[in-house]
């Protein structure tokens, strides 16, 4: 069953609509270097997963169609029938499960350092059994030490820090919960339908999802993607190299 995520909106009304969706363990919080470069053409809609943030937390597990569905009842309570979507890493994994159960949804897809299958289904499951026995502080240092490269883990203590309690708040059964979605997802089947036009990102530098992950999304749609390496960055490319995604981003939806 969805849930109603808690969301918020920039740019001006009537504007064509683009969802940003997050990384496991973040906030909506995460996507405030693309809020500036978007707002001013399009309609920006920021939540936070399910589970994540100012949402509900319903019990764990979750699967990729809840997280769908939730996705589906915001654009529902905000009136917009088709929206552009852009997902990092789960919120990517949500992305491509949209685009292939709803496409009529979904105008073009971007999708950054994610995968169709995040194996093996081992790790995710001790991952939650760790945030089950330690809650998310646990995994808070390691998660943080694969969000961003080591030269920007030096250089930027202050932001290091912030991204550091933004997972380490997370409630510990919503992480859990999306464990299990990660866990159980193979999104390989579902690739070559899907027929939204498609950017696929990846970080040069992340050890989360390789940029051998992107190419297996590439080489798996219908329909050629623009794919798309960008130097310097780890898992949230979209915030150490957030020039170079955000004209990327603007020019792919703008098109």
């Amino acid at each position: 069953m969805s849930i109603e995520v808690h969301h918020i909106v920039d740019g001006p009304p009537g504007a064509p609509v683009i969802v940003l969706s997050g990384s496991l363990g973040s906030t909506l919080d995460m996507w405030e270097p693309q809020v500036a470069a978007l707002s001013g053409d399009f309609q920006v809609v920021r939540y936070d997963i399910r589970g994540h943030g100012e949402s509900p937390v319903p019990p764990a597990p979750y699967s990729l169609a809840d997280l769908g569905s939730d996705v589906l009842t915001l654009l529902d309570r905000l009136g917009v029938e088709r929206a552009h979507f852009a997902g990092l890493s789960i919120g990517g994994m949500t992305g491509m499960w949209l685009a292939a159960h709803a496409s009529e949804r979904i105008d073009k897809l971007a999708l950054l350092c994610t995968s169709p299958l995040l194996g093996p289904p081992q790790n995710w499951a001790q991952r939650a059994a760790t945030v089950r026995a330690g809650g998310t502080e646990a995994v808070a240092d390691a998660v943080v030490a694969r969000w961003l490269t080591a030269d920007y883990l030096e250089r930027e203590p202050e932001t290091v820090a912030r991204m550091r309690e933004m997972i380490a708040t997370t409630p510990d059964e919503g992480y859990i919960g999306c464990c299990a979605a990660i866990e159980h997802m193979d999104l390989r089947d579902d690739l070559p339908t899907i027929t939204a036009p498609t950017l696929v990102i990846a970080g040069s530098d992340d050890l989360a999802t390789p940029p051998e992950h992107a190419e297996t999304i590439a080489a798996g749609l219908s329909r050629p993607p623009r794919l798309e390496v960008i130097p310097g960055a780890a898992h949230l490319a979209n915030w150490e190299q957030a020039t170079l995604v955000n004209g990327l981003l603007r020019e792919h939806f703008a098109d």
